[in-house]
């Protein structure tokens, strides 16, 4: 894929605010990437409102993995640094960057998607560095992923990095 430029407004805009809910029913993606494994599966990311939501499956087993402001009201829990349960794994970082900084990193991931089919970047509008950016690839058993989240917000913004492995249990 390459990267977006979204016509939409951010719906999520710290943070500070995002959360993480499992299996719950996905919402429908502004933009979204899909792969498909050797092994029959198949990974759809879709970039939210400077969030995401990813339905992993394989052989018949799935789970879903939302990264949002509307997680928690959605029966999740405020982000976690990580989190486990069997067959899933998820970690999560934010990092406080000066405004340079994080302009730097939304120039680096817009051309890090450019013409890669497994990428993707969404840009939203208001500032270069409000995106989000997705991708993933599958592993023997299950699919891997990673997420990037930029809020950028006066001299300092936060870069919101996630990172799920899954494999049916």
């Amino acid at each position: 894929m390459t990267a977006l430029e979204l016509a939409v407004p951010t719906r999520d805009v710290a943070a500070a605010a995002l959360g993480l809910v499992l299996d719950a029913p996905a919402p429908p993606a502004l933009a979204a990437v899909v792969l498909h494994g050797r092994h029959g599966g198949r990974l759809e990311l879709g970039v939210l409102g400077a969030s995401h939501v990813a339905t992993a499956s394989v052989g018949g087993r799935s789970t879903t993995e939302q990264v949002s402001c509307d997680a928690v009201g959605s029966g999740g829990d405020p982000l976690p640094a990580r989190a486990e349960r069997p067959g899933y794994r998820f970690t999560a970082t934010v990092e406080q960057l000066t405004s340079a900084e994080l302009d730097r990193r939304a120039a680096g991931l817009r051309g890090w998607a450019a013409g890669h089919p497994d990428r993707l970047c969404a840009a939203f509008p208001g500032h270069d560095a409000a995106l989000t950016a997705v991708t993933g690839a599958a592993t023997a058993t299950g699919w891997t992923w990673t997420t990037w989240h930029l809020y950028p917000g006066g001299p300092v913004g936060d870069l919101v990095t996630t990172h799920s492995d899954w494999s049916p249990a």
